[in-house]
């Protein structure tokens, strides 16, 4: 792999730097602040392509007026334990916390609750939610759908989204067990990265125009698309590709947002869909309180033990073992909480060309 040059800003001037554009663009002092700790968190925990990597998008879209700034989110039905809600064109960073607060705060009444959202954008990293969930000690729940940039099994065109999903777990001594994965082989913004520090992507993760496997990035990018979890058939395509269209179904139709190839892009140069089946893109959010099904220290006590047992595996030749989904996030945390965030020079220059046009200085 190629060595590209980084630079490395510690996560408080980072966390004031998206904070400070959100409220240049209007967005009230509070859910400024909500929008910058979403995108901290994906910087916090190594998911470089959600967090200030997205902020220039950000920028565009609210520039254009193409996101709500101050959003009057509304509840559409609702029931005990399940809710509607219509973003009304926010920052999916605001609207998907409110969400996820309703969705816990039912949960914490009535045992379990239940949130689809319509008319948002794009929500930050998935895990953030669930974070959320865990401080509360609930199983949390968070996914969404986005636009098209996944070919569909033994399909050589964009239909589906990324369409992430994570839930959490928590333990009692041991830190929780937090899956956050997106449903297709790679997140699109692994192909962004990939392709600013010019390195090539594994196979398996994307297709060109005319529905042939590629290493290049620019190839995906360039009218291709990227494959469904598992890539083909032989290798479980068809898993990822339900598990993308379960999100779609949650995320879009259930909530009344747009879905599949309809679903409208977040980055100015996607295209735009020809025709509109719903109301922006949707999330979907769930937390369960643990009572409700078994006593909550005797689960969290078996949380703990099922994780010292996956930690006890005999290792692959060549590996350490083992490791539990929310481990690789929580070492990166600790480590640029202490170290600083490396941002690779192609997204400090976007971040330098908004301080450029806003004033805002970046460092």
């Amino acid at each position: 792999m190629a060595e590209v040059e980084t630079k490395v800003f510690p996560i408080e001037a980072l966390r004031d730097f998206s904070n400070r554009l959100f409220l240049h663009f209007g967005v009230p002092k509070e859910d400024a602040a909500q929008a910058a700790e979403v995108l901290a968190s994906a910087d916090l925990r190594g998911i470089d392509s959600h967090g200030v990597a997205r902020l220039h998008s950000y920028f565009d879209m609210l520039t254009l007026g193409h996101i709500n700034p101050k959003p009057e989110i509304k509840v559409l039905r609702s029931t005990p334990s399940t809710a509607t809600i219509d973003g009304d064109n926010g920052l999916g960073l605001v609207v998907g916390p409110h969400a996820n607060r309703l969705a816990m705060d039912k949960a914490g009444s009535f045992g379990s609750g239940w949130v689809s959202v319509q008319n948002t954008n794009h929500y930050g990293i998935a895990g953030y939610y669930v974070l959320r969930a865990l401080e509360r000690d609930l199983i949390g729940w968070a996914m969404t759908n986005s636009t098209k940039l996944v070919a569909p099994l033994w399909g050589a065109e964009r239909m589906l989204g990324t369409n992430p999903i994570a839930i959490g777990f928590p333990g009692k001594e041991e830190p929780p067990i937090v899956i956050d994965m997106a449903t297709s082989a790679a997140a699109f913004g692994k192909i962004e990265i990939a392709r600013r520090r010019g390195e090539p992507i594994p196979e398996g993760w994307a297709v060109d125009s005319e529905g042939r496997a590629t290493t290049d990035p620019n190839d995906m990018v360039n009218g291709g698309a990227l494959l469904p979890l598992g890539s083909d058939r032989d290798r479980g395509g068809h898993k990822g590709y339900g598990l993308a269209i379960m999100v779609d179904l949650l995320c879009g139709v259930l909530s009344g947002a747009n879905w599949g190839p309809f679903t409208p892009p977040f980055a100015l140069r996607q295209e735009i869909p020809k025709r509109s089946v719903g109301h922006g893109i949707g999330h979907f959010f769930g937390a369960m309180q643990i009572e409700g099904f078994i006593d909550r220290d005797s689960f969290k006590r078996q949380i703990d033990d099922y994780i010292r047992t996956f930690r006890a595996t005999k290792p692959a030749p060549g590996t350490n073992g083992p490791l539990l989904p929310g481990d690789p996030e929580r070492e990166a945390e600790k480590r640029r909480r202490k170290n600083g965030v490396p941002l690779i020079l192609p997204v400090v220059e976007e971040l330098r060309d908004i301080a450029r046009k806003t004033g805002i200085p970046l460092e």
